[in-house]
């Protein structure tokens, strides 16, 4: 083999690996559930989604039955109470049940999904990139409530089989406990999501709240597309000494 045919040879191999890693790192994560407590093992359609998760129903990682629930103050699906810093108020609970919605229906999370150790559930998501404006108005409806915890994650007390207020906390108002939305979004479930100055006309923020096609999937794809070039970046970084080297023992 001569050492032009062996140059080719060896660009060849590093154009597949490229390819290969592109492609193991888009395997379905842009349409995909993650391996929870209550999500489906492949998203689909769903034509009977309850109310405020009506619209994820042209293609779910939800149950109907998950939907219903969404919407209960105490609901199966967690045993989690809203109320357990006094009743909380409508406009506040709407933007939790759209929240329940988007955790629980969403098959285009696949960017953040992360492997986790809990019993309830094997993956979570982590960093999710909200539009500012959901953000913003979850936390100007909340502003007037209650709770006892910046993380409702963790650190409750299940006793009595539904959480309540640890011992030693009391009960203050959502803007001394979350001083700002940036805060609330961030802190409140363990950094599941992330605040961003991004608009909702942007594509690079993921959206609770919309009406018609769903126009996450194009935010994620822009998502795991930076990924794969990142992911490519360094690979070519790692290959290139490798097949200069290997160039240079030819001559």
């Amino acid at each position: 083999m001569t050492h032009q045919r062996r140059q080719q040879a060896m660009w060849r191999v590093l154009a597949s690996l490229l390819a290969l890693s592109s492609g193991a790192l888009s395997l379905d994560k842009l349409n995909m559930c993650m391996d929870a407590k209550h999500h489906k093992i492949n998203p689909g359609p769903e034509g009977k989604l309850y109310l405020q998760c009506a619209p994820w129903r042209d293609n779910a990682c939800c149950t109907a039955n998950t939907s219903i629930e969404a919407h209960d103050d105490t609901s199966y699906l967690y045993n989690f109470n809203w109320n357990h810093c006094g009743v909380m108020s409508p406009k506040c609970k709407k933007h939790f049940t759209q929240d329940t919605c988007f955790y629980e229906c969403s098959p285009h999370l696949g960017p953040w999904i992360q492997p986790v150790d809990q019993s309830w559930r094997k993956e979570r998501i982590l960093n999710v990139p909200l539009c500012n404006e959901d953000c913003h108005s979850w936390w100007e409806d909340c502003k007037n409530d209650f709770t006892c915890k910046t993380d409702w994650h963790k650190g409750w007390d299940w006793s009595s089989g539904i959480n309540r207020c640890p011992e030693g906390s009391r009960c203050r108002k959502w803007t001394e406990v979350y001083p700002t939305p940036k805060s609330m979004c961030e802190q409140i479930w363990s950094n599941s999501y992330l605040h961003t100055s991004h608009s909702k006309t942007s594509g690079r923020c993921m959206q609770l709240w919309f009406t018609g096609p769903n126009p996450n999937r194009k935010v994620a794809e822009y998502y795991l597309n930076n990924a794969q070039r990142r992911q490519s970046f360094a690979l070519t970084a790692l290959l290139l000494p490798a097949v200069a080297s290997f160039s240079v023992t030819m001559y």
